[in-house]
């Protein structure tokens, strides 16, 4: 993919105001479009993450958004903000509702994993209760940490939560980030130098290393609300699927057996030759599994 394809995905975004603060998004397909499909990125990347699926996902779905949560890419990162778990799920709410979506279902990875399950226990307390408004209809999972107990934190992350984290965030440049963004790749998938400088402007635009410590506090927040999102896993009200790259240090195969433990019927896909970004490092196969997901659900327009 060149350097263009990562200056037109940001070209052809668009932008939302969500609690004050500008938020971009793609955008495929008219307001209110059936069937609709929100993707929901990791940290600490955005959107751009989806790009290589992009194409293909568009030409199934007739609505497709895909935002760059606040904190991250090419959205708002203000310096004193609540980031929260809970505050993502409203803002992926408020676009939907922007965009006319009624009925949406969600493909999710790693940070976006834990808040498309704050929106899959909103939909069984909708349904519990007979609410009308927005209907979840399925999640489909790539890599994240969906347990607490089997996520394998980063050293960098461990640290940017210690009273380190402000001074780490600082200090954080290009090469300390691509070396250790590009470890939770497979050997064989590991991106290119342009391609880890393209994900360094990501995270840096606007500023955004420096609220890295802010934003790693997901990580004590799934242990907070364990309860709640695995919760939301083992009762979940809509079918599910996990896509998992097996050679994942952070919630590969070790993170895949805890969701086959936990999770009844689960539905895993292990893709054994992907580390932690399957929809990067193994497209035509994620690709794969989570059409075949939908076309078993008689989601998809073909």
């Amino acid at each position: 993919m060149s350097a263009d394809a990562f200056v037109a995905w940001h070209a052809a975004g668009r932008r939302f105001v969500h609690r004050g603060q500008a938020i971009f998004y793609r955008e495929h397909g008219a307001a209110g479009a059936q069937p609709a499909l929100l993707l929901i990125h990791g940290f600490p990347t955005a959107s751009w993450d989806w790009h290589k699926l992009w194409p293909a996902l568009t030409r199934e779905f007739a609505q497709v958004l895909a935002p760059d949560l606040i904190g991250f890419g090419a959205s708002a990162k203000p310096r004193r903000y609540d980031y929260s778990i809970f505050d993502q799920a409203d803002l992926c709410e408020a676009l939907l509702r922007d965009r006319g979506v009624t009925r949406f279902h969600v493909l999710a990875h790693d940070y976006g994993d834990t808040v498309a399950q704050e929106l899959l226990a909103r939909e069984s307390e909708r349904r519990a209760l007979g609410q009308e408004g927005l209907r979840l209809e399925s999640v489909c999972w790539l890599n994240g940490g969906l347990f607490p107990e089997t996520h394998r934190a980063r050293w960098v992350q461990k640290l940017l939560l210690t009273p380190l984290g402000p001074w780490l965030a600082r200090a954080m440049n290009e090469r300390r980030f691509a070396r250790s963004f590009a470890a939770v790749f497979a050997p064989a998938t590991r991106p290119s130098a342009a391609e880890l400088h393209e994900f360094w402007q990501l995270v840096q635009h606007a500023g955004g290393a420096r609220i890295a410590h802010r934003l790693i506090r997901y990580i004590p927040e799934r242990r907070d609300h364990r309860s709640r999102w695995v919760g939301a896993l083992v009762r979940s009200p809509v079918p599910l699927r996990l896509v998992c790259g097996g050679i994942d240090p952070v919630s590969g195969a070790h993170m895949a057996a805890r969701y086959r433990e936990l999770v009844p019927d689960a539905d895993v896909v292990l893709l054994a030759q992907a580390g932690h970004y399957p929809q990067l490092e193994a497209p035509q196969d994620t690709l794969a599994a989570f059409l075949a997901f939908q076309r078993a659900l008689g989601t998809l327009k073909s």
